[in-house]
């Protein structure tokens, strides 16, 4: 990879939210009382996490002209993230999920407005140029016309030499339907992209429960060649087309305390170790250390906390 000759090394293109996260610890949606306040969206978590490691992150994003879109433009500055390719909306308001506070996959309740409003004329070929991973989730796919204007940047992305990168965070309640967004990921897979995915993903996009071997030969059969699969509790899988699988243990953390976003932190953890060439298990062991990390804390990562030296 040429990460030392490009100017951005990853490009998050996709959602950006505040997430209020459940103040009381294991409480359904209907039973929580109160909430937090933090920066959400997969791409965006991705985007701090990487650029708090030291990468070069951009994010392509919309959001409201309002007090939450200052808060969230505030916040990625302070994360030393790229906002220049975000643009604000008026007359639509910044999107807001609630979300429970679990040690498991948690619930959420999305209020979906600016986040889908992103424009072709935010991502140019010169950029592109400039970009090192194209990465987006399935969230951000999942609505028009964000749906249109990432995939046909993924395309022109593909065919500049950037490798492509997606988060399958699949959820039934963002979509039309089961089809349309299997429709949507197989074209999303022709370009090749790192595959990101849990056992919970897999089991609301299928609507049934798939053998890891069903799983990695689905992704391989739409043309990806590197499938990571996320167990919780269990570790990870990677499957490499042809090449065999990677099977890791997740690491022991004594009490945690939120799992939403720990699956962003395990693949900025990967995607900075991929980034810097390393073998394929060493960007599993980085990323399971900064998802164990992240287990530890509600909402995003404290400001002052150096993560490097965390996970190295």
């Amino acid at each position: 990879m040429e990460s030392s000759t490009k100017e951005i090394d990853i490009l998050c293109v996709g959602e950006v939210l505040i997430d209020f996260i459940g103040h009381q610890e294991g409480a359904l949606i209907n039973d929580t009382r109160d909430y937090h306040r933090y920066v959400g969206g997969s791409p965006s978590n991705v985007a701090m996490n990487a650029a708090r490691l030291g990468l070069h992150a951009a994010l392509v994003a919309t959001v409201g002209e309002d007090g939450f879109g200052d808060y969230i433009l505030n916040k990625l500055r302070a994360a030393n993230v790229n906002v220049d390719f975000i643009r604000k909306i008026q007359d639509t308001p910044t999107t807001v999920i609630f979300v429970s506070r679990t040690v498991d996959t948690p619930d959420f309740l999305p209020f979906r407005y600016a986040d889908c409003h992103i424009a072709e004329n935010q991502i140019t070929v010169c950029t592109l140029e400039k970009t090192n991973i194209f990465h987006t989730s399935c969230f951000a796919l999942s609505k028009e016309p964000a749906q249109a204007t990432i995939l046909k940047m993924a395309e022109e992305a593909f065919n500049l030499g950037c490798t492509l990168s997606i988060d399958l965070n699949y959820a039934n309640k963002l979509w039309e339907s089961q089809d349309k967004a299997l429709r949507i990921i197989k074209a999303y897979c022709k370009f090749n992209p790192l595959v990101k995915i849990s056992e919970d993903d897999m089991q609301r996009l299928f609507g049934q429960s798939l053998s890891h071997d069903e799983i990695f030969n689905f992704f391989h059969s739409e043309g990806v060649g590197t499938v990571c699969l996320t167990l919780g509790s269990e570790g990870v899988k990677l499957s490499q087309n042809g090449q065999g699988i990677i099977n890791l243990p997740a690491l022991k953390v004594n009490k945690i305390q939120d799992a939403t976003g720990a699956g962003d932190a395990f693949w900025s953890g990967f995607l900075f170790a991929y980034l810097n060439e390393k073998p394929l298990e060493q960007c599993l062991k980085v990323g399971l250390n900064l998802a164990a990390l992240k287990l530890q804390y509600v909402g995003n990562f404290p400001d002052d906390m150096d993560l490097l030296s965390k996970i190295l």
